[in-house]
């Protein structure tokens, strides 16, 4: 079962006394979200993970002050085969008995256009953690209620998974797709560079 995915603003910290978050909180139903990924094989692999959780905390209304945290449950794949999905699980691929998240902390947000981002931060699977990017696309700024859909790709060997599927051959590259439809319930507008 998929889980609320809130975007929130988190309450700041100052000294001892705690000061009321004044920016923007985002709420995401759970129907609206969807994180797939696709690889290109002799015999298509692609699928979703259906069990996973994510937050943005803004610390002010800056759009690119955003924290972007993702966290997959590695055992929540779902290819529409059993065989995959245990392969996929399997110590060879996510590993996911020893290692049961996959997951995403930006360290940078980087507004590359009038609806585009590039946030940068670390990627982790089966315990391997390098630098990724994720590339973001909104729709509905300013409007309260938009989508925001997401890009990124990365070398599977370079994460340990250097095995195969019997009888299927598989590219090393793995493209990964986030889909997000949010409604702002509270706080100001983010502000976005022009």
């Amino acid at each position: 079962m998929k889980r609320f995915l809130t975007i929130a603003l988190f309450l700041l910290f100052s000294g001892v006394s705690a000061v009321r978050a004044q920016g923007p909180v985002f709420v995401i139903t759970p129907e609206a979200l969807s994180v797939k990924f696709a690889v290109k094989a002799s015999v298509a692999i692609e699928g979703n993970f259906e069990k996973w959780e994510a937050t943005l905390v803004f610390p002010s209304t800056d759009v690119t002050t955003g924290v972007l945290d993702l966290k997959i449950n590695a055992d929540s794949v779902n290819t529409g085969s059993d065989m995959k999905n245990g392969k996929l699980k399997s110590k060879d691929f996510f590993n996911a008995s020893q290692d049961p998240y996959i997951t995403f902390h930006s360290n940078k947000v980087v507004q590359t256009g009038p609806t585009t981002f590039e946030v940068q931060g670390t990627f982790t699977i089966r315990g391997v953690s390098k630098p990724e990017t994720l590339e973001l696309t909104i729709s509905g700024k300013g409007t309260g209620t938009g989508e925001i859909k997401g890009t990124m790709a990365f070398d599977r060997k370079e994460f340990g998974m250097n095995s195969g599927i019997p009888f299927i051959k598989i590219a090393d590259r793995v493209e990964v797709n986030l889909d997000l439809k949010g409604k702002q319930v509270s706080g100001p507008p983010l502000i976005y560079k022009q």
